[in-house]
């Protein structure tokens, strides 16, 4: 087997060796950490309750100074804003979070030229935006994270969330992303005060 495939199927099946394999503790976490891995910069992992699970992130690794378009995912500390959740596809989980179904209409503004920019929006014929309504499952559930909120700053990034991993956790353009068992069980540990710090 090529070492390559060989490390990343490691990389998949195998704990932090820092942590157990458990989810421990009930409630919503206080604190959340996504850290990268050595030597994978688009690779990475989120550590709660006890347990660390394998992420993928932005194709550019972590950054202090995210940029539109540059493909990293934010350095920083955030909140959960809200759970977006394709009800159409599967039963609401459960969640300390304030929870939104999503529509057909439903869009995210990534234009810096627009007064909407960072925003969610509902898409129409004479507005454009990341339609969050995808024919593939990456955002069957969507958390939104106060990045660049307060204030919101053009350019320096837009439509950060946590959602669902392609296979073999492929890098994002920018988000965290992991496996749907996994985001079941993160999302069970979520509420709006809890920190997600990513270093």
């Amino acid at each position: 087997m090529p070492r390559q495939k060989r490390k990343q199927e490691l990389f998949q099946t195998v704990s932090h060796p820092a942590f157990s394999t458990a989810w421990t503790g009930s409630g919503a976490a206080s604190t959340i950490r996504i850290r990268h891995a050595a030597g994978q910069p688009s690779r990475g992992w989120l550590i709660c309750g006890g347990r660390a699970v394998p992420v993928a992130l932005g194709r550019s690794g972590i950054r202090a100074n995210k940029w539109e378009g540059d493909g990293a995912t934010p350095r920083g500390a955030f909140r959960p804003v809200r759970l977006w959740w394709r009800a159409d596809r599967h039963v609401r989980p459960r969640t300390f979070m304030p929870v939104r179904r999503l529509k057909p209409e439903d869009a995210w503004c990534e234009d810096p030229q627009s007064r909407h920019y960072n925003r969610p929006i509902r898409r129409t014929g004479t507005t454009d935006g990341d339609r969050l309504t995808r024919a593939d499952h990456l955002y069957d559930f969507i958390v939104e994270l106060d990045h660049n909120t307060r204030p919101r700053v053009a350019r320096r990034g837009s439509a950060v969330f946590i959602h669902l991993a392609r296979a073999g956790l492929a890098p994002t353009a920018g988000c965290v992303a992991l496996p749907l068992p996994a985001m079941r069980q993160l999302l069970a540990r979520l509420g709006p005060a809890t920190r997600i710090v990513i270093a």
